[in-house]
């Protein structure tokens, strides 16, 4: 089964600092039927002004993935953990048993741009940690490139839940496929450009919920990039 959530049906959020869009139910925006897509809770696309951000705040029991698109996003928390992301730069936050921390623009002249992406733990009160690694673009045209896993293997950063996250930048003929395993799902989320999933063509912003199918394959690009999330299905 396929189902498309437009870019356009996101729920927005617009604070003048900050100007987000909402793949699932979030803070002031809620819809009963985008509540999550199994252990995926949040995927937000975040544009922050320069020298803005979200100041310290606490989270508990979740593992947050910060992906940047363009600009420089500074990260400080209560582990002691402190670093610039960039393009390229995926970032791993374990919560756990509670971390506080605060994300902020680290320009004073150009925006930042960047999805932020919560993750259910496979269990709760875990200890709190922190990774970061980069992957560059050349890593990943043409291809998927698993940045994110509950084992860490292939480089990939560690998230305590069994999902995959792989990420990849497509072009022109390319075609990429993924066989999905039983008792799996998928989500896709395109982050810019056009491209075509299981027949299905999608545009920057949105994203294909997949079930019951024994693989996704991805063609048809246009200068492309995109998020595949492999999951337990519901």
């Amino acid at each position: 089964m396929l189902q498309v959530r437009k870019s356009d049906d996101r729920g927005p959020a617009e604070h003048g600092w900050l100007s987000s869009r909402h793949s699932f139910s979030f803070a002031g925006y809620h819809d009963p039927a985008h509540m999550g897509f199994g252990p995926l809770r949040v995927i937000n696309e975040d544009r922050v002004q320069p020298g803005q951000g979200f100041g310290t705040h606490g989270h508990q029991d979740m593992e947050i993935i910060s992906y940047v698109l363009d600009g420089a996003l500074e990260h400080k928390d209560s582990m002691g953990t402190g670093s610039v992301i960039r393009y390229g730069d995926v970032q791993r936050m374990s919560a756990g048993t509670g971390v506080q921390h605060s994300e902020f623009n680290h320009s004073s002249s150009e925006s930042v741009h960047f999805l932020q992406i919560w993750i259910l733990p496979e269990r709760r009160g875990i200890a709190p940690s922190y990774e970061e690694k980069n992957f560059p673009a050349e890593s990943k045209r043409g291809r998927l490139r698993l940045i994110a896993s509950n084992d860490g293997r292939d480089g990939s950063v560690l998230v305590h839940q069994d999902v995959a996250v792989f990420a990849s930048i497509v072009d022109g003929e390319d075609r990429v496929e993924h066989l999905l395993g039983n008792g799996r799902m998928a989500y896709l989320h395109v982050i810019r450009g056009g491209l075509s999933a299981n027949g299905v063509a999608l545009a920057g912003g949105d994203a294909l919920k997949i079930s019951s199918e024994a693989s996704v394959v991805v063609d048809s690009a246009h200068d492309a990039e995109f998020l595949l999330f492999d999951m337990p299905a519901e």
